[in-house]
């Protein structure tokens, strides 16, 4: 990994209501403006959205332009430091997804910058992959002091689901390189060991998962809206994506570069093992399956479900 994660806690929150407000309240309640308050002016902050394509952000497909103002503010209220927005859009050009979906009236009310991560100056970094063996990333990688992965929880037709690492892992990666939707040099040929690598190669330092419209059945862009009214953030990436994956119905090891993570010890797997606040898993299970489906589905309903791992050495 780069650097050390800025929070080593698995620490996860859940929320419910109005998904501005509720960003705001659950960052509070993880102290993340303790955190952010640390940085220095010099230092920078860098918030990856979901921007997959141009489709509107009521279709569930990318974060809402009103949600991403306010976690632009929360970060602006806290730091002091440089504040970048920064997106590598796998189906079409980022500049049309900014100027058809509204985030670029954000970005200028905000007076934060933009950078596209489909486009260079890069840097080639080392990844364990069979066939990656390297990778040119935009140098601002090198240059994010926090990195905040702002995403819907959603199924994905590829990746099972698409949440807080899948979205950097896929974000990084140059279209201009691997060209659109970024298969051009073997990224989905193993999708989920790419994940898995990038994930180990990339701090995240906060996740924000939103149902307030994320998708299932075919994910990414052409799946179901759900609006769950349910916001989940988290410290640690593994902790954060093993959450969101619950809302989604499926366990740790349902969900392969997951599993590939947490028996690598990126981040904490088990939710017996994590400091979960805000609402209870449960009912946030209740009330997202209800939103997607007319119908409750709760896995963890009278228990946090065990992590299905050998112990170290057997």
């Amino acid at each position: 990994m780069l650097r050390d994660r800025k929070i080593n806690q698995p620490q996860v929150a859940l929320g419910e209501g109005l998904e501005g407000d509720v960003i705001y309240n659950l960052l509070d309640l993880l102290e993340i403006n303790q955190q952010l308050g640390q940085l220095k002016q010099q230092e920078t902050v860098t918030i990856v959205p979901n921007w997959v394509n141009t489709n509107a952000p009521e279709t569930g497909t990318v974060v809402g332009p009103a949600s991403l103002q306010k976690l632009i503010q929360y970060v602006k209220e806290q730091a002091s430091a440089r504040i970048v927005v920064a997106a590598g859009s796998g189906g079409a050009e980022t500049t049309d997804v900014l100027k058809q979906t509204g985030y670029q009236d954000v970005i200028e009310q905000e007076g934060v910058e933009f950078i596209d991560l489909n486009y260079g100056p890069y840097l080639e970094f080392e990844l364990e992959h069979d066939r990656i063996e390297t990778i040119k990333l935009n140098k601002l990688l090198v240059e994010t002091d926090f990195l905040i992965s702002y995403t819907q929880i959603k199924h994905h037709e590829e990746a099972t689901v698409s949440l807080g690492i899948k979205n950097v892992a896929l974000a990084w990666p140059p279209a201009e390189l691997h060209g659109f939707p970024k298969a051009g040099q073997g990224i989905h040929e193993d999708l989920h060991q790419f994940i898995t690598a990038m994930g180990k190669l990339i701090p995240i330092d906060l996740t924000i998962l939103s149902g307030d419209q994320g998708m299932v059945g075919t994910g990414p862009s052409k799946g179901k809206p759900v609006n769950a009214d349910l916001v989940v953030a988290g410290t640690d990436p593994v902790a954060t994506d093993v959450v969101g994956a619950r809302l989604l119905g499926f366990r740790q090891q349902a969900v392969h570069y997951l599993h590939n993570l947490i028996r690598g010890e990126v981040g904490e797997g088990d939710l017996q093992q994590m400091e979960l606040k805000g609402l209870p898993l449960n009912q946030a299970e209740k009330k997202f399956s209800q939103a997607a489906y007319g119908h409750e589905i709760v896995l963890d309903k009278d228990k946090l479900l065990p992590l299905h791992l050998r112990a170290k050495g057997s």
